[in-house]
This record gives C-alpha cells, structure tokens and sequence, in this order.
C-alpha cells in the first residue's frame, strides 16, 4: 500500500514539475531571447548618435524613407567627423544646402546591390555607378577598404535590406573636368591663368586637361603660385607659354591616381617626362626634382569627370 501511494505521489510531482518547466521555457522565450527586430539602414541611421548629422541630411533630401525600402542597397556612410570636416557641421548647414545638391551628394554614397567587404576585389580603382549615377572607385589593399581614396573606418554593418560601410570622409560626386572644376575653385585662380597661357604656345594645355583622361593633377594653390615668383596673375599672364607648359605639365600623371594609391617612396612618371617624389610620413606629399622641400598633399581626391586633383601648397619645378 506504501510502495503505491509512492508511485502515485511520484507521478502527481513529475506532472507539476513538466508544468513548471515549460512555463519557465516559454518565459524564456519570450522574455530571453525575442524575435530580432527588423532594422533597415534609416533605422540604423537614425539610432546611431555618430550619425546624426547623416540623419538630418537624409531628412532634408527626403531619402529616409528610400533607404527603409527593399533595396538591396550598399550605403557608404559618413560619420559626423567626416560631416564636420565638410564644413556641415550643423543642421542648419545642411538646410542651407540646395535640396537637389544635397539628394544628388547622398545619393552618390548608395549602390543598387548589397556588396559585402569580403566580396570586394583586391584592386585598385574599381569603378562602380551609384545611384547618383556617377561612379565611385573602391580600392582594396593591405592597408583597408577605400571609396574615391576615403577609408572605410567600419566595414559590413549588417542591415535588413542591405549593409552599410562607414567613411570618414563625404564623397563629392564630380561637377566637370579638371580645367571646369579648377574654374570653379577661388584658389585656383593662378593656376587657370597658368593654363591658359600656356596654351598660347605650342601644347593646348587646357585641351589636355579637358581630354579623356583619366589624368592625375597635383594643383598648386594661389599662394603657391605667389610663393615660387607670380606675384600677380598679370605675371603669369606675361610668362613665357612654354615655361608655363613645361612647369604645368611636370604636375600631371597619367592614370586617376587616388590617395590611397599613392605609396611611399614611389616615383610616378608626369606628362613632360620627369618623375615627383612621394611621401608618406607625417602626410602625403610630393617633392619636384628641384624643389627643396616637399608639397603637402591637402585635400586630396578632388574628383573630376575625367580624373583627380590633388591640392598642394607648392609649385612643382621640373
């Protein structure tokens, strides 16, 4: 009678204890570990504080709800250091921003296709359209992943609908060639007159730099140029065309030629024949044959429809 009583016992207490024991596991469930919740790239954006000033621009271009969408999308993202550094360092900025320029800028940081790092080849240069449609140059070397020679800081943070890469740099999208784009620049005034004249003589400089390219361009600012003896655009104006074309022409090299590109010690060959001298400690700069010191290298990867300026605080001399 004990031994049944036992048994009766033993299986009333087994039943409660199965009771217990899948109360506790659906608890666990629902309360340990939940359903992962859906984040797309806006939603990752607009969480992240180190995005914020991303976040009011994708507002203010009305591109919130484009990159909450399907995609599959790859979105090279600047952080609010690589905002700052562009001068739109404020919401406000960004509003002053015309809303066409500003759709146009952000959306030449987004790729119609989830490319993952991994996936990226070991190359320089490689030319992919945006939605922009314009294209950037992604490079991946020993040293990380680089779009239009800004470093990747943060490759694959995963998305719903595609993933995202962080930059530390806005990435503009080119608005002509290089003799247009040196137009536009206000420090570049003496360098267009340079080239203008120039072209007075034999070579058509300008015609040169307008080609095809693609062609690299270490672009000596105004200062520069008031530095190695011009004082005054009138002088530039006054030089000889092929001095001019000589010294000009010593600041070219063939090939788009990114930041990240450029290694130490290396001697690329310039469109008159000589070499420049490249460095890379303490920053990138570039040394003529006969200058005493070498250029500074800042900013670097202006990028034009026909190649890249680089801008230097030394006239190069052959």
């Amino acid at each position: 009678m004990m031994k049944k009583l036992n048994f009766t016992l033993f299986k009333k207490s087994a039943a409660i204890l199965g009771i217990a024991t899948l109360i506790f596991m659906g608890s666990c469930k629902d309360d340990d570990h939940p359903e992962q919740e859906v984040t797309t790239i806006s939603a990752i954006v607009s969480t992240n504080k180190d995005f914020s000033l991303l976040k009011s621009a994708l507002i203010q271009a009305d591109l919130v709800d484009v990159l909450a969408g399907n995609g599959p999308f790859t979105v090279f993202a600047p952080n609010n250091a690589a905002f700052v550094a562009a001068g739109l360092d404020s919401e406000t900025k960004i509003k002053a921003l015309p809303v066409a320029d500003l759709k146009k800028i952000l959306l030449y940081h987004v790729l119609s296709q989830k490319t993952v790092s991994s996936s990226l080849p070991n190359a320089a240069n490689t030319a992919v359209k945006t939605q922009a449609e314009a294209d950037v140059f992604i490079t991946k070397n020993n040293n990380g992943v680089f779009v239009n020679g800004a470093a990747v800081t943060q490759a694959d943070v995963m998305a719903t609908n595609g993933v995202i890469h962080v930059i530390n740099t806005v990435l503009m999208p080119p608005t002509g060639n290089i003799v247009q784009v040196a137009q536009a620049n206000s420090n570049f005034t003496f360098l267009v007159a340079a080239v203008l004249r120039a072209s007075q003589g034999s070579t058509n400089v300008a015609q040169v730099l307008s080609g095809t390219g693609p062609l690299t361009v270490f672009a000596p600012t105004n200062d520069a140029f008031i530095n190695a003896g011009f004082a005054t655009v009138a002088a530039i104006q006054a030089a000889d065309p092929a001095v001019l074309t000589s010294i000009l022409t010593y600041h070219v090299i063939s090939g788009r030629v990114l930041s990240s590109d450029l290694t130490e010690a290396a001697q690329p060959a310039t469109v008159n024949g000589g070499k420049v001298m490249i460095s890379l400690s303490g920053g990138a700069k570039v040394k003529g044959n006969k200058n005493a010191t070498a250029a500074t290298i800042s900013p670097a990867n202006l990028l034009t429809t026909n190649g890249v300026i680089h801008v230097i605080d030394q006239v190069l001399l052959p």
